[in-house]
């Protein structure tokens, strides 16, 4: 049973992506492979099969590796709620709020939680692939470090480091990261790859001798840029998208300072018949078909920041013209009249005014409700399914006109009587291609096409397995994941 660490020199490296891509080429080779990240920090999750929540990019990772996300695959999720604390997530469950300093005093807690579910993914499957988290050359992280390092020597195992040649100073950040590296963890890693390189191989070539002759290590390969590759990502917003037709259904979604699972949204940035735009900080949300309010891991500062930002008024002025409104979880309770959090779960404690749009208000809990579900949408009877991850708990009148009825027998949000504001608990509800086009004729595109987002997430798991097979050494990779052929 063979443990191999893929480390970054900077976050956004393409940690996830070659974790997602080796799972996938391990899965071709027959390899029984699971993905595993020690401590994650990102405000995506999902919801697992064992009723927890873990890491968006972990649960992309099981899918690559043909697995049902597990919480042993993401022991430790941080989600930021301030500045300077977030919420401890161990095992897919919270265990309470903690600012820098208090978490640094748990890391031994949260370090046995890792190791134990690294056993038991060790004892399950033959490779598991671990993914680092930043940078394992951050000075000021290195004691007590669970995420990089850290885990490495704990477990002992060997480590790939990944380098991002597309932002620049890739030579830098390979030879100036294991140069602050100590001589045992020097020794841990086991060759560089080298990520998004655009042009002729043959250019860079002279770099990569200089880089094996200078360093001792061997380059195992140069992945290419790939266009058009679409991977959920762990935690910044992508705003990419494709070029679309003027005629693009418009859809405005703020981007709010604790936003949480915008990969919700992917689906729609991708849709063909959608011009998709995220709006932040400073700008005013221009006019559009349909705004969506994200989900938010604090909803109440939150508000304030929209508030702030003047976006209220500009809600209310969509809806003066005819505009629809969509919230999503967190933005879903801003909907209502008050959010209540009495016990302080996601800041300072205390009540704020909602929006004020449909008649309901919300309470947050200590119990988190993680599930997924199945039913209909009230909008055409479209099939959907999704999960939710919230504290709230929402009462009030709205509610007796449900954006949808689950499976069971259970009602979830809202939708108002002229129809023009809904708001729904659901994340993922736009994967679903049924509903995702039950939602955009809602919006105002009449001849919505149905988008299988699935299928489209699968096609580039795929293509990041074939880039294995072709830019990197296999024979390497297969004695490093304890493999022989």
């Amino acid at each position: 049973m063979t443990t191999l660490m893929i480390q970054g020199t900077t976050s956004d490296a393409g940690k996830s992506t070659l974790v997602t891509a080796l799972c996938r080429w391990l899965t071709r080779q027959g390899v029984a492979v699971a993905p595993f990240k020690p401590q994650n920090m990102a405000l995506n999750a999902a919801v697992t099969i064992d009723g927890g929540e873990i890491g968006r990019a972990q649960a992309v990772q099981a899918e690559a590796a043909g697995l049902e996300p597990h919480t042993d695959m993401n022991p430790v999720l941080l989600k930021p709620n301030t500045d300077i604390g977030a919420q401890v997530i161990i095992h897919g469950h919270p265990v309470g709020s903690m600012d820098a300093v208090a978490y640094h005093a748990y890391k031994p807690i949260a370090l046995e939680a890792v190791l134990a579910s690294h056993q038991r993914l060790r004892q399950q499957y033959q490779t598991v692939l671990v993914e680092g988290a930043g940078s394992p050359a951050e000075i000021n992280l290195r004691a007590g470090d669970i995420a990089n390092m850290g885990f490495a020597e704990a477990v002992d195992c060997p480590v790939i480091l990944i380098a991002d040649i597309d932002k620049g100073g890739v030579f830098a950040h390979l030879v100036g990261t294991l140069a602050l590296l100590s001589a045992s963890e020097q020794a841990r890693i086991k060759g560089f790859v080298i990520n998004r390189f655009r042009g002729d191989i043959a250019l860079l070539q002279p770099g990569l001798d200089w880089l094996e002759q200078h360093t001792g290590k061997p380059v195992l390969g140069v992945l290419p840029y790939l266009h058009d590759l679409h991977i959920e990502a762990e935690d910044a917003v992508n705003a990419r998208q494709p070029d679309k037709h003027g005629d693009a259904l418009k859809i405005v979604v703020p981007v709010l300072p604790r936003i949480s699972n915008h990969t919700d949204f992917d689906p729609l940035r991708l849709h063909p018949q959608v011009d998709l735009q995220f709006v932040g900080p400073g700008q005013s949300l221009p006019p559009a078909d349909l705004i969506i309010l994200p989900g938010s891991k604090s909803v109440r500062s939150d508000l304030a920041f929209l508030e702030q930002q003047g976006w209220d008024a500009d809600i209310r002025r969509h809806l003066r013209y005819g505009g629809k409104l969509l919230g999503v979880c967190g933005g879903f309770q801003m909907l209502g009249e008050w959010v209540d959090d009495p016990l302080g779960l996601e800041g300072e404690a205390g009540s704020s005014a909602g929006l004020g749009v449909l008649d309901f208000s919300t309470r947050l809990e200590a119990e988190k409700r993680l599930t997924r579900v199945r039913g209909r949408l009230c909008l055409e009877r479209a099939e959907v399914q999704g999960y939710e991850i919230h504290a709230g708990r929402s009462h009030g009148k709205a509610l007796a006109q449900p954006f949808a009825l689950l499976d069971g027998g259970e009602a979830d949000g809202a939708l108002s009587n002229d129809g023009q504001i809904a708001g729904t608990y659901l994340h993922g509800l736009f994967e679903h291609p049924e509903a995702s086009a039950a939602l955009l004729r809602w919006a105002g595109q009449e001849q919505a096409a149905a988008l299988d987002y699935p299928a489209l997430r699968a096609r580039d798991i795929e293509r990041l397995a074939d880039l294995v097979e072709q830019h990197l050494d296999t024979d390497k990779l297969l004695k490093l994941c304890g493999i022989t052929q």
